[in-house]
């Protein structure tokens, strides 16, 4: 027979990424009842800033993740108040956002941050959790996580059915921005005074933005910061075209050369660009210029298929880089030294080869088997600029533009 002078068990804490869903509040009720039942003495809710403190509008996004955590709050107090249970903490904070966090290992990295800073050693998941809008971002998170010594588990909630969830889809600033662009691009392709084209037109753009507009778009639009980048994109383009019609030229005198003078090489560049949208145009554009071929982006890590050093040094003098901060974040963010200059960059193959080529590198994998191995790379934006930057796991070096 057990003494009534035994101590009960020991509870623990718990770590809980939020962010706003369908089943976030459900999820709470899980967590308090888990608490109710002596599982936890501590919770602690924290929203991982998809956001860097010197983007633009960051002031409105912190804002609006401390009403978030407010409510979020406000429930669990309700639910703790509901159950008579005493003696369990709430905590709630913002992490991450002093460097830009670009895909699920830097989100995981944040939360086995803060749970070792805190003495906690168990994370739950809300089903439905997709902090940067991206809905396939859950899994590979649960996978990061599931490879430290985090014990991981998902809220056992009901998730919205099918009906609420393309509801959901076909309301909202997302749903009329991909509807507009996709009905505009049809009707570009097509005749835009023919009624049949305006019909399939509606219809087919109706679909697109049903389906994608929650996986195409990381952010709600908004005024004026999406019209002045759509304005900024339309200056970009003729700076776009005729770097793809210099790199033609030069590229054809190289393949027309006899001596073929080519020296194809791998390399990495770790752009200060953010992610989503912006790593891709700035992807998209090193592909589009010939000489140049992306092959990869991992994290805040682009790596590039060189086909002449003209090329790679264009690449590390950082030209399109600059380009994509100007549209995404303004003539301000543009003002920053170039790959070259912060030492984030690296060679994999030829003679001036400066790091070996990551063959063996597998996602998934130890961080540090991943990480570049130069110690010296800056990884913050510039002071004062209103753009996202990157940064190491391990030292985070400020650069000034000088």
């Amino acid at each position: 027979m057990a003494d009534d002078d035994t101590p009960p068990p020991e509870r623990g804490s718990v770590v809980v990424p939020v962010e706003s869903t369908s089943t976030l509040r459900t999820t709470v009720t899980h967590l308090i009842e888990s608490a109710a039942a002596g599982e936890f003495d501590s919770i602690h809710f924290v929203v991982l800033a998809s956001w860097r403190r010197d983007d633009p509008e960051t002031a409105a996004r912190n804002a609006d993740a401390e009403r978030l955590l407010d409510r979020v709050s406000a429930w669990a107090a309700a639910d703790l108040d509901d159950a008579e249970v005493e003696g369990v903490d709430i905590v709630t904070a913002i992490v991450g956002a002093d460097e830009y966090l670009f895909g699920p290992g830097d989100y995981a990295r944040e939360i086995v941050t803060y749970a070792d800073d805190h003495g906690i050693h168990s994370v739950v998941l809300d089903p439905e959790y997709t902090p940067v809008g991206n809905t396939t971002l859950l899994q590979p998170l649960a996978f990061e996580l599931s490879n430290t010594d985090l014990v991981v588990r998902e809220a056992p909630v009901s998730r919205p059915t099918r009906r609420e969830r393309l509801r959901k889809e076909a309301t909202g600033k997302r749903f009329a921005a991909l509807f507009g662009a996709s009905f505009a691009f049809y009707l570009l392709l097509g005749d835009p005074l023919y009624w049949f084209d305006w019909l399939t037109g509606v219809a087919s753009a109706a679909i697109v933005a049903i389906t994608l507009s929650r996986v195409s778009i990381d952010t709600e639009p908004s005024f004026p910061r999406t019209p002045m980048r759509i304005l900024r994109g339309l200056v970009y383009v003729p700076v776009l075209l005729f770097e793809i019609l210099k790199s033609n030229l030069v590229v054809a005198r190289v393949i027309l050369d006899p001596r073929l003078p080519i020296d194809p090489t791998l390399n990495r560049v770790r752009v200060l660009v953010g992610s989503g949208l912006p790593l891709m145009t700035l992807a998209n554009s090193i592909t589009l210029t010939p000489g140049t071929l992306t092959v990869r982006a991992r994290d805040g890590d682009l790596y590039v298929q060189s086909l002449i050093p003209w090329a790679r040094d264009g690449l590390f003098d950082g030209s399109l880089e600059r380009w994509t901060r100007f549209i995404y974040y303004g003539r301000e963010a543009a003002r920053l030294p170039t790959p070259r200059e912060r030492d984030d960059v690296a060679v994999f193959q030829g003679p001036d080869a400066t790091e070996e080529l990551p063959l063996a590198r597998a996602d998934g994998g130890d961080e540090s088997d991943r990480r570049h191995t130069d110690t010296g790379a800056a990884r913050d934006a510039p002071a004062g600029s209103d753009a996202p930057a990157g940064s190491d796991a391990d030292e985070t070096t400020e650069v000034t533009d000088e």
